[in-house]
């Protein structure tokens, strides 16, 4: 047996095997590759290649962006800016049938165009809206429901941390990517409210709930303008970037920056806060960055071991059908996504992968797309989905009735995953337009 071979087999057997046993994955992908690569280079040699290669992964400017855009959405989820955005929200859609539900769907949307997380949007609108929810009329299940299932969509409108983890595993333009997410994510808001909208056809009684109370001109004006400090940041970012006045990573302090001062403004942070939201800024940012240097170990075996090229020859042979091809990766990414977040998910499957699409001719953006609108459909659902868990948290509710209630969500996004792969104009329209690819 050649030492690639075997290489590629201890990988891929301890992988299995501890994330069975329910080792924290982070511990599971750095100690399958280390033993991987003991078998083959020896011990003392594989603490110096294992530990050069974490070293090389997380040495890259470009990763400072992550920590400030989880900063940055720390600073948000505590500093009164939902309260506005879902207010703005209301104004936007509160008049349409199921309009705190819709509220709800595009608050998350607006949330996550802001803090580019999905659990951030998911507890920061879920707090405020499931009470409301349930009080108009709402089952507390479905209420939770609709803030889980519409929460993900922050993943995909910029500034979005996965995109940041995709952009480095696929050395595409981080600017491309931003412009690239707002057509999934429209998609994704727009699946949310087909469900909204079927669910209050069901239930005539919520037509005439009492979030159709009459909205003046001078109310609406003041919530929407109460609203626009907030939304100003995703011109700052995204326009920053794109005109070149800063870089990603410049544009993600210039977010924290933003975030700070919007908070002490609106008298939700003070000093006291601080040691904090950065503490808990600081365990996301811990426990993302191990999971990127231990996958740059895991990268560097499957590489040694031509695990890729091996899965690609394997597809590429059952059929040359490139819907067919298409198809069954994103039914084996859903199943994955099921057992993993989207960052690990990312970070050991985009290099299996792009390499048969890029036989395929789809542009990297476009799969990237498609990849993170796939594996923000695990987050979720269990028995992982961290959205999942923390909507359930948030609802005060279990899990169970809570699945229930996202099946037709999850149905939708489903179709609305499909539209998006054989759509490519949906992805790539915006990246396009402005010449970034």
């Amino acid at each position: 047996m050649s030492a690639a071979l075997l290489a590629g087999i201890i990988l891929v057997v301890c992988i299995v095997v501890t994330l069975a046993l329910g080792v924290p994955i982070s511990v599971s992908v750095g100690l399958s590759s280390f033993l991987a690569l003991a078998a083959v280079l020896g011990a003392e040699s594989a603490v110096f290649v294992g530990s050069l290669q974490m070293f090389t992964g997380i040495n890259s400017f470009t990763l400072l962006a992550i920590p400030f855009f989880i900063l940055a959405g720390s600073l948000m989820n505590s500093g009164g800016i939902a309260g506005r955005l879902i207010d703005a929200a209301k104004v936007l859609v509160g008049k349409m049938p199921g309009g705190l539900a819709a509220t709800t769907v595009v608050s998350n949307a607006l949330f996550g165009s802001v803090s580019g997380a999905a659990v951030a949007s998911c507890a920061a609108v879920g707090k405020v809206m499931i009470p409301r929810m349930e009080a108009d009329g709402y089952s507390r299940p479905f209420a939770t429901a609709t803030t889980v299932a519409s929460a993900p969509s922050g993943m995909l409108i910029p500034p979005s941390n996965t995109l940041i983890v995709y952009s480095l595993v696929s050395s595409t333009s981080i600017a491309a990517l931003f412009m690239g997410g707002y057509g999934p994510g429209i998609v994704w808001m727009f699946a949310c409210l087909a469900v909204v909208g079927w669910y209050v056809f069901r239930k005539p009684e919520l037509r005439a709930a009492k979030s159709h109370e009459k909205l003046t001109l001078a109310v609406a004006l003041r919530a929407l303008w109460r609203a626009v400090p907030s939304l100003l940041m995703i011109v700052i970012v995204i326009g920053g970037i794109l005109t070149g006045v800063f870089t990603p990573t410049e544009s993600a302090v210039i977010a924290v920056l933003y975030s700070l001062v919007l908070g002490f403004l609106y008298r939700e942070i003070t000093l006291a806060d601080l040691p904090a939201i950065i503490l808990d800024a600081t365990r996301t940012t811990t426990i993302v960055m191990l999971l990127i240097g231990v996958s740059s170990i895991m990268s560097w075996v499957m590489s040694y071991s031509k695990i890729p090229e091996g899965v690609a020859n394997g597809i590429l042979g059952l059929t040359d059908n490139p819907t067919v091809i298409l198809i069954l990766i994103m039914v084996i990414l859903l199943i994955l996504g099921t057992f993993m977040d989207p960052t690990p998910a990312i970070l050991i499957f985009g290099p299996i992968f792009l390499p048969i699409v890029s036989e395929l001719g789809i542009h990297p953006v476009h799969f990237g797309m498609m990849m993170v609108f796939n594996l923000c459909l695990g987050t979720i659902t269990p028995p992982v989905g961290t959205v999942l868990f923390v909507g359930a948290r948030v609802g005060d509710i279990a899990v169970e009735p809570v699945v229930r209630q996202l099946l037709p969500y999850f149905a939708a996004l489903v179709v609305g995953l499909f539209l998006v792969v054989f759509a490519p104009g949906l992805s790539m329209w915006l990246p396009e337009l402005m010449g970034l690819v």
